[in-house]
């Protein structure tokens, strides 16, 4: 399970934490940001596996989704970077009055366990440090790597919804998911005692 440290401190005046994993910093986007973002959402893929993001996804785009998190309404949208670098976005925002967690990546960053590690950052800082009880999420029955990305982060499974996706302008059908926050400590304190109870190996074979 991700190491999360918080840091202290605001970047571009918002309150947006900065989250640290063992590979990844998540942090308030950044005007600067905006070219490389637009690089990575202007994919199809994505787009189409996202409830907001147009396609074709611009510069003009970004700058505005950037414009529009960057306050204090909004303190818990990240981009994901490695070592300076922008491969994605997560976060945990108020829809219809419940936290939702939600994720992309750009797609050459697929397959590294990139969106879990993030998504786990999020998640505990959601429970630990905003206190709510329970977070909801969801991924298209077309999507299993997304749903994958949910289930190794605790998430149960509650039915099928329609999701409206604006890249498409088409409804299509999602998975549902909620974790509460009992189960969540409950998996934190399983993991860390299974580290605990596996001896360090010495020395190479």
């Amino acid at each position: 399970m991700s190491v999360l440290t918080p840091v202290s401190g605001s970047v571009e005046g918002a309150s947006t934490p900065v989250l640290e994993t063992e590979r990844l910093v998540l942090r308030a986007p950044r005007r600067e940001d905006a070219r490389a973002i637009a690089a990575l959402a202007n994919d199809r893929r994505i787009a189409e596996n996202t409830a907001r993001i147009l396609h074709p996804y611009g510069l003009a785009d970004a700058e505005a989704w950037i414009a529009s998190v960057g306050t204090e309404a909004s303190p818990d949208t990240f981009v994901i970077a490695i070592g300076g670098e922008v491969i994605g976005a997560c976060g945990c925002e108020l829809r219809n009055g419940k936290p939702e967690i939600g994720y992309w990546l750009g797609v050459p960053f697929w397959g590294n366990g990139y969106a879990t590690e993030a998504a786990r950052a999020v998640i505990g800082h959601a429970f630990g440090e905003r206190f709510h009880p329970e977070l909801h999420s969801g991924a298209r029955i077309s999507n299993p790597a997304s749903r994958r990305v949910l289930e190794k982060c605790g998430f149960q499974w509650t039915g099928v919804s329609l999701l409206r996706v604006r890249a498409i302008a088409s409804s299509v059908p999602c998975d549902r998911f909620n974790l509460e926050r009992d189960i969540w400590v409950s998996l934190k304190n399983r993991s860390a005692t299974h580290r605990r109870a596996v001896p360090a190996r010495s020395g190479a074979r």
